[in-house]
């Protein structure tokens, strides 16, 4: 009974970790303009993302343009883009071996052999992608800080964390806490 308890706790971190994973990947919000200022006033807000950036006008109207070129981005962001992307894909074919997993277990009680390859291999699969996840945010997250505390970065270039890397963080942890309770069977 807690055996199955359990799997099912691991397919639902499993299932909100992949959505968390798809979201962190499609939204804009990886940097945050920051307003260090004195200036409270604050007409506009900048987001950048993966795929675009967006400018918020007083909070009423936004405008977003995704990124012109692919070959002039940035290096990281081509590789983080690549990173999330194949993290969306191994967490959607990391849920379905989970589910196929689920139900062979619920089906037959006599062969342990297939239950283990299957939960095991969802294990792996949903580890594999929690740190697929963890690499590119907590790398842009480390970026964000360190451009914040230097002095040389001029203060309309300073970014803080957004909303997309705080997703990243807690799919990457449910995803790796689905893939420790799948290979801990």
């Amino acid at each position: 009974m807690a055996c199955c308890v359990l799997q099912i706790t691991g397919l639902i971190f499993g299932g909100v970790g992949m959505v968390g994973t798809l979201a962190a990947t499609v939204m804009p919000q990886w940097r945050v303009s920051a307003h260090i200022d004195s200036n409270i006033v604050v007409f506009e807000t900048i987001w950048e993302g993966l795929w675009m950036d967006c400018v918020s006008h007083l909070g009423i109207r936004l405008q977003c343009k995704f990124y012109d070129s692919v070959l002039a981005l940035p290096q990281p962001l081509e590789a983080f883009r690549a990173l999330m992307c194949v993290a969306v894909v191994l967490s959607i074919i990391s849920f379905l071996m989970a589910i196929v997993g689920v139900k062979y277990t619920h089906r037959t009680k006599d062969g342990p052999q297939g239950i283990s390859i299957f939960i095991l291999a969802a294990g792996v699969a949903f580890v594999l992608t929690g740190i697929l996840v963890l690499i590119p945010v907590s790398w842009t997250g480390g970026t964000i800080i360190h451009d914040f505390y230097d002095p040389k970065v001029p203060t309309p270039l300073k970014r803080e964390l957004g909303a997309a890397l705080y997703v990243g963080w807690v799919s990457a942890a449910l995803l790796i806490a689905a893939g420790a309770m799948y290979c801990s069977f």
